[in-house]
């Protein structure tokens, strides 16, 4: 549970670097703006996920019946 996702073991010290890269490329008023799109997205992605389950529970529903 140490490990973050893929990235390995992440210190303060790289996350800084990091986070600082990301501000020089991106600039200061692009952030947010990325960050709302990248919101949306999962927004959608989950709200697409949920139909598709949705959908398979009708459609065993309707089988069994």
């Amino acid at each position: 549970m140490n490990e973050l996702l893929f990235l390995g073991n992440l210190g303060t010290g790289e996350i800084v670097i990091i986070a600082i890269v990301v501000l020089l490329l991106f600039g200061g008023k692009k952030i947010p703006e990325l960050m709302k799109g990248i919101g949306k997205g999962v927004k959608n992605f989950k709200d697409g996920v949920k139909g598709l389950e949705d959908d398979i529970s009708l459609d065993d529903d309707s089988d069994k019946k």
